[in-house]
C-alpha cells in the first residue's frame, strides 16, 4: 500500500475495533435499573458511551441514592466480561484496515483505551486482534487522568518513542476525540451512523479534521491526508 504520512496510529478500541458499547451498555442498564434506576438501552448509551464507569460513579449515585461500593463495580466488570466473551463481535473492516496499517508502519500501532486493560485484552484476543496490539495497549485506567484527557494517547506515544503530532489517532466518540486533539495527533473520526457513534457533525465541531466511515478503507484515508509538522 502507499506510505502513510504517519509515524505511528493510535485506536480507540469499543466502537473503533469492537462493537463492544450495546453489549457493556446492557449489563449497566440491568445493574442500574438494580438499584432502582430504569434506563432503556438507547438512554444508557446516551449517558455513558465513551466515558469510563468508575469515573461517572457521583452521577450514578446522585440518581440511584445509593452508595456504591468497590465491590459493586467489580461486579460490573465481571458481569460485563462474562456478557462480552460470550457475544462479543469485531467491527466490520476493522481487522482489514489494521492489519495493512500494522504492515505499512511495521508494527508501530497501539490501542489506547479508556477501558481497563482486563477488558482490552478480552475484547482483542476474542476477535483476533490480540497479536497486533500485544506490548502496544495502553488503558486510561493506569493514567492520572482518563479520556477526554489525553494522557493515555501521550503514554502511547511516548511507548513508540514518537511525536504526538506524527500521530494519527482513531475515534469514534466525541469524548475520545477530544482526548486525542488534547494529545497535538490529529484525529479521524470513525462514524458509520447509528447509536454508540459520534455524528459526523458532532466530531467535526470539536475540530476533527477527517471522517470516515469504513474501518476497512482506514490506510486509505490516512494516506490521503496531508502530512503533519513535526511538534
Amino acid at each position: 500500500m502507499t506510505a502513510l504520512p504517519f509515524d505511528a496510529i493510535l485506536f480507540d478500541c469499543d466502537g473503533v475495533l469492537v462493537d463492544s458499547e450495546p453489549i457493556t451498555n446492557r449489563v449497566l442498564a440491568q445493574m442500574l435499573g438494580e438499584l432502582g434506576w430504569a434506563l432503556s438501552l438507547d438512554e444508557c448509551m446516551r449517558l455513558f458511551v465513551g466515558k469510563a464507569v468508575k469515573d461517572e460513579m457521583a452521577m450514578i449515585e446522585a440518581r440511584t441514592g445509593a452508595k456504591l461500593t468497590p465491590e459493586w463495580l467489580q461486579s460490573f466488570w465481571q458481569r460485563r466480561n462474562e456478557a462480552l466473551a460470550q457475544d462479543l463481535l469485531i467491527v466490520p473492516g476493522a481487522d482489514v484496515g489494521v492489519r495493512a496499517v500494522h504492515a505499512a508502519l511495521q508494527g508501530r500501532i497501539a490501542c489506547a483505551s479508556g477501558a481497563d486493560r482486563r477488558k482490552v485484552e478480552l475484547q482483542l484476543a476474542k476477535v483476533g486482534l490480540l497479536d497486533a496490539f500485544e506490548g502496544r495497549i495502553f488503558s486510561g485506567h493506569e493514567t492520572p487522568r482518563s479520556k477526554p484527557w489525553p494522557d493515555v494517547y501521550l503514554a502511547a506515544a511516548a511507548a513508540l518513542d514518537v511525536d504526538p503530532a506524527r500521530c494519527a489517532v482513531v475515534e469514534d466518540t466525541v469524548t475520545g476525540a477530544t482526548a486525542g486533539l488534547r494529545a497535538g495527533a490529529t484525529v479521524f473520526g470513525y462514524s458509520p451512523g447509528g447509536l454508540g457513534h459520534s455524528s459526523a457533525e458532532a466530531l467535526r465541531a470539536i475540530g476533527v479534521p477527517h471522517i470516515f466511515s469504513d474501518m476497512a478503507q482506514l490506510p486509505a484515508v490516512l494516506a490521503a491526508a496531508r502530512p503533519p509538522s513535526a511538534g
